[in-house]
């Protein structure tokens, strides 16, 4: 069958055979291999599962609860805090000392709780929390070892400064109180050298506490924020209590506690501004012997002026401004904007005058302290026959004390008023403060001397005593009327009511500062000043006997700014606006006038003689002049408003372009 090809029937060879086997035992092999691996992966799961679940568990004892039990402490002592301030704020130094005690437990049980966190300490990224937070609680303990030391401190004068609960001072008269308070404070003022070290020991600790660890997420911005305002707050407090601490140490001094002490007052009629607070209307010496006040001498200015001979000629501003005024007068020599500045002024001409009185230093006070002393005394003082309240008049919408005094000082008439003039004042300030000490400690004292503070702060009190240790303390204290040094942005508007009566009673200010930031960093600022006086003008017909009190404001103002900073231009000012340095500042000065019943406008721009680098912030400080109430400010860049409020005091402000 020859179609049938022949098939050939050929056996492996040995060799082939081999591999085969091979093949074989290799898929074999592989497959035991996967099979065992098969065989042991769950048992590899059981494994990291039981570690995780080990390591949670560890950490849970060791990290979670542990954070927890810390957190929740800290928590405690934050509140326990907030009930020691509350009883500061209540001036209840009794409770005060308690709630400080129960803080300082609270926070020793914090701090052990942490203390089983302290392996953190190790470990990378954590440690820095637990360092932060190991520092803060340091610091608390060392704010409270202040505290601690001056609720001791006071809790002796308790009675005397009118505080709540009884003090070491509690028998005899008021005058016999005070008079043991002082004599016994100079055992007790060295404490400041305690209360100085504890707050410095504070900022050491919070010195290592770094604000940039906390992101900006998940609320670390909200605890950068509170951390960077924290440093802030105890370093201004380390720098008070270091500055102050002379002023403290030499306070019984000041005080007349060995030997009587004497100042000049100078009463400061705000209602007609002057640089330094108000045209110097009325005098009076003042005396201190061991803490208790006596009034000596009190009198109208003219008086005082009379008894100078040779004065020197007016300075330019009162050439200019002020109408038939050509020699300098004790009445218008606080012409500077810094109060300590004014009064050398004001001593060069009062150490010729014949009426001169040997004093201390010198304090000046406005109409404001008067008529918020007056109100808390029962809003009721008898002086010179006349009631003085603190009700308004509707003869000038202000209060009564301020019409009264006005229409017994100011207005002119064919015979001789008593007590005379402007000695009225001087017997009003008797009353007041013979009213004052004589009552029950608890009745005024402590209104009194929380008003005192408040009235210091807005600058309507202000010192310059002679004991140079005193008034460094003084300065650091804001309370000496100076004009500051300031690393940033500076603002200071000064004015001078020359000729406009007291027209200041009646007129509103507005201040609005614009910045406009350049891409390139430069700032141009413009500030536009808005005055407005709504009330139609007295009749000063001073033939008819009339009070004049509303008038034409005639306007001498300077604005004190960065030094190198120049004008671009300015709208508003009857003369052209010159420039010139004082007191490391660029100064724009000129003048304006404001009609009863009319508006001003005063507008400057100028460019500030630094840049803003890109995301940096711009401090600016607003320096409120003395005598001035509640201006209206508002601040913008870029267009959009960032800030407004009224100035009560000088106020820092960190601007963001």
């Amino acid at each position: 069958m020859d179609e049938f090809r022949k098939i050939d029937l050929v056996m492996p060879s040995k060799k082939e055979n081999q591999d085969v086997k091979k093949d074989v035992k290799d898929v074999k092999k592989e497959q035991g291999r996967i099979n065992t691996q098969r065989r042991h992966f769950p048992k590899a799961i059981l494994i990291i599962l039981l570690v995780l679940i080990v390591l949670g568990i560890a950490s849970t004892f060791t990290i979670v609860l542990p954070l927890q039990k810390t957190i929740s402490s800290a928590n405690k002592t934050y509140k326990q805090a907030n009930l020691a301030m509350d009883a500061l704020k209540k001036q209840n130094v009794d409770l005060a000392g308690q709630e400080i005690d129960k803080t300082r437990k609270d926070l020793a049980g914090t701090q052990n709780d942490l203390k089983a966190l302290s392996f953190l300490k190790y470990v990378p990224i954590a440690n820095w929390y637990y360092s932060d937070a190991d520092h803060l609680l340091k610091a608390g303990s060392y704010g409270l070892d202040a505290a601690s030391t001056l609720v001791e401190s006071i809790k002796p004068y308790q009675d005397v400064l009118g505080l709540k609960g009884k003090g070491s001072f509690v028998m005899g008269s008021a005058e016999q109180r005070v008079q043991t308070a002082v004599m016994t404070m100079s055992k007790i003022t060295p404490r400041i050298d305690d209360i100085a070290k504890s707050i410095s020991l504070a900022r050491k600790e919070i010195d290592e506490v770094d604000p940039n660890h906390y992101p900006s997420i998940l609320g670390g911005d909200k605890i950068k924020k509170n951390l960077q305002t924290i440093k802030t707050l105890v370093d201004e407090g380390e720098i008070l209590v270091t500055d102050a601490r002379p002023l403290i140490k030499a306070l019984p001094d000041l005080l007349g506690e060995k030997t009587e002490k004497k100042y000049l007052v100078l009463f400061l009629n705000d209602k007609e501004l002057r640089p330094t607070g108000g045209f110097i209307t009325a005098y009076a010496i003042l005396r201190i012997d061991k803490g208790v006040i006596h009034f000596d001498n009190a009198s109208d200015i003219y008086n005082l002026d009379n008894t100078i001979m040779n004065k020197p000629k007016a300075p330019e501003p009162i050439l200019k401004y002020l109408p038939k005024v050509y020699n300098l007068n004790l009445r218008d020599s606080n012409l500077s904007p810094d109060f300590i500045e004014s009064m050398k002024t004001f001593e060069s001409l009062y150490n010729k005058s014949s009426g001169k009185v040997k004093v201390d230093g010198i304090i000046a006070i406005d109409t404001s302290i008067l008529v918020s002393t007056i109100k808390i005394l029962d809003d009721e003082v008898y002086a010179g026959g006349i009631k003085f309240t603190s009700k308004i008049d509707k003869r000038c919408d202000c209060p009564e004390v301020i019409y009264v005094l006005e229409d017994n000082i100011s207005r002119p008439v064919n015979y001789v008023k008593g007590p005379g003039r402007k000695d009225l004042l001087g017997v009003l300030m008797y009353a007041i403060m013979e009213k004052a000490l004589k009552s029950s400690p608890g009745t005024y004292w402590g209104p009194l001397f929380q008003e005192l503070l408040k009235q210091t702060n807005e600058k309507h009190v202000l010192f310059y005593v002679y004991d140079k240790d005193a008034q460094t303390g003084i300065e650091a204290l804001n309370a000496a009327g100076r004009v500051k040094s300031f690393d940033g942005d500076y603002f200071y508007l000064d004015e001078a009511n020359f000729g406009g009566q007291k027209s200041n009673m009646y007129i509103k200010e507005d201040v609005e500062q614009k910045y406009e930031v350049k891409s390139d960093g430069s700032i141009i600022k413009t500030i536009t000043v808005n005055y407005k006086n709504p009330y139609p003008p007295s009749d000063c017909n001073e033939e008819r006997g009339n009070l004049c009190l509303n008038a034409v404001l005639r306007d001498w103002f300077r604005v004190y700014v960065p030094k190198g900073s120049e004008i671009v231009d300015s709208v508003g000012s009857e003369v052209k606006i010159s420039t010139y340095e004082e007191f490391g500042k660029t100064v724009l000065d000129g003048f304006l006038t404001v009609k009863p019943l009319g508006t001003a406008k005063l507008t400057i721009s100028y460019k500030l003689p630094f840049k803003v680098k890109p995301g940096s912030s711009l401090p600016l400080l607003i320096q409120k002049q003395p005598g001035t109430y509640d201006n209206t400010y508002t601040i913008k860049m870029n267009g959009r408003q960032v800030e407004q409020f009224k100035l009560t005091t000088d106020k820092e402000v960190k601007l963001r372009p």
